[in-house]
């Protein structure tokens, strides 16, 4: 080949190069996986807030009672949560690698584990439902009415996990529209029961409290059997074999496993540090009382409307980052990381405005009473002013772990959520008397720290060299 044809080689994969990082083509690879995630995290989390709106009105007790029960649940969930952020990002890298076969197998081994690790954490939780609630600081009212919650929350968790473990892996292969689909149509049965069973309508018992916890177990079966039905639909990356012929493919591989189990543990020791960090933090502020703490579980309600931001481009981030990487294009995989920040950025700035200056009604939609307006109200002001911070986090540990670098999102969750803010939390609360506003400060201190964290470990670029 003569220099001239060398040159118009070169030419060529610059402008083949160049056409991939075009900024309108990125944008539209992301809006097409973000946009099915924004949806669903939108309405899901809108339905969750009807969920504590219509608990709401039966007292403050209530609201303090499901609230009290979320960080066992969580703690719990942070098994499988881990398994999901391994499966994800070996999907994802697989599929870039054109490895069909093999990424069906990471899903098969996924489930068997989500399987038997959901049905022996159920039993736990049913059988200390109740100590749990005590734990947690509860009050005997709540304790009692928290308890019986957690015990029918529980009955459905394997209904719970087996979804989730079924998204992780449609996320990792980009698609995000089934998820969607199956997380909305789940959420509007649990409003429609709650209805139904909370207030005794049409003809239904008023069951209150236990009647949401019914309700939500009913969105989780739903939730379940979709997710059996999507994967059963052979004309799309990921399915599930014919059922007559199932137990071949649902053996045991160690390997596919170990590889899953690799990448999953450090986010399995972040999930642990993190609802660790959370129980300590919401058992602190459990001590402020139960109207203090029907205001803070108020504000986690409204504060969880700003995640789908961070949470829908962390996913795109983690999708397309991986499946960049499987193709071994590293500069593609930082210009969708640079460009999925960027688009958060903007959303996280809107959504600081809403949180800001109109806190007083947000907070009025979960409850009227004066005293938790009025503290609401200041505690979305420094929601707000988190939001960039806190978009920034997400999207980039989303990109980290769809590297398969699982151990800095890990590393930031321990030194935020289990040093930083329950200590924090502790010394304003306890010592300075600032109550649920020092709580809050401390939280914003947490999430701060954790976006440099995680931003000194991007920019470093060591993740474009991690192995899977």
């Amino acid at each position: 080949m003569d220099n001239c044809e060398c040159c118009n080689a070169a030419s060529e994969h610059v402008v083949t190069h160049s056409k991939k990082l075009d900024k309108k083509i990125l944008n539209r690879e992301i809006l097409a996986i973000a946009w099915p995630s924004i949806i669903e995290l939108i309405l899901v989390t809108v339905c969750q807030m009807a969920d504590m709106i219509m608990v709401g009105r039966l007292g403050a007790y209530a609201i303090a009672a499901v609230g009290i029960t979320n960080q066992p649940r969580f703690l719990m969930l942070s098994a499988f949560i881990a398994l999901n952020v391994g499966t994800t990002a070996l999907v994802a890298r697989l599929k870039g690698e054109g490895k069909q076969e093999e990424a069906n197998k990471v899903l098969y081994q996924s489930m068997i584990l989500t399987i038997f690790l959901s049905i022996a954490i159920s039993i736990l939780g049913i059988i200390f439902a109740h100590d749990m609630v005590i734990l947690m600081g509860g009050e005997e009212d709540v304790a009692k009415v928290g308890g019986s919650y957690f015990k029918i929350i529980m009955s459905g968790f394997i209904f719970t996990c087996i979804p989730l473990c079924i998204t992780a892996a449609l996320r990792g292969a980009g698609n995000t529209k089934a998820s969607m689909y199956l997380n909305v149509i789940a959420n509007v049965v649990n409003i429609i029961f709650n209805y139904l069973l909370i207030y005794g309508k049409l003809g239904f018992p008023r069951l209150e409290v236990d009647g949401a916890a019914i309700a939500t177990v009913i969105g989780y079966i739903v939730s379940f059997v979709i997710s059996l039905y999507i994967l059963f639909r052979r004309r799309q990356y990921l399915y599930l074999p014919p059922i007559k012929s199932m137990a071949r493919y649902f053996k045991p591989d160690f390997k596919a496993i170990k590889r899953i189990i690799r990448i999953g543990l450090p986010s399995a020791g972040e999930q642990m540090a993190l609802r660790l960090g959370l129980l300590i933090y919401t058992r602190i502020v459990a001590g402020l009382g139960t109207v203090a703490f029907a205001t803070h579980q108020i504000g986690l309600n409204i504060l969880s409307l700003s995640f789908m931001n961070g949470q829908a481009f962390g996913i795109a981030a983690t999708t397309l980052i991986g499946q960049s990487l499987g193709e071994k294009d590293i500069e593609k995989a930082k210009a969708y990381a640079d460009q999925t920040r960027h688009m958060g950025a903007v959303v996280a700035f809107f959504i600081a405005g809403i949180f800001f200056f109109l806190g007083k009604q947000l907070v009025w939609l979960f409850n009227p009473d004066p005293d938790i307006m009025k503290a609401g109200s200041t505690v979305l002001k420094i929601v707000a002013i988190i939001q960039p911070s806190q978009a920034s986090f997400q999207i980039l540990a989303g990109g980290l772990r769809g590297a398969g670098d699982t151990k800095w999102p890990a590393l930031s969750i321990l030194v935020g959520v289990l040093i930083i803010r329950p200590i924090l939390a502790f010394i304003l609360v306890n010592w300075a008397n600032w109550g649920l506003i020092g709580a809050w400060i401390a939280l914003a201190a947490d999430q701060f720290i954790r976006s440099v964290l995680i931003y000194i470990r991007f920019r470093s670029g060591r993740w474009t060299r991690i192995k899977v």
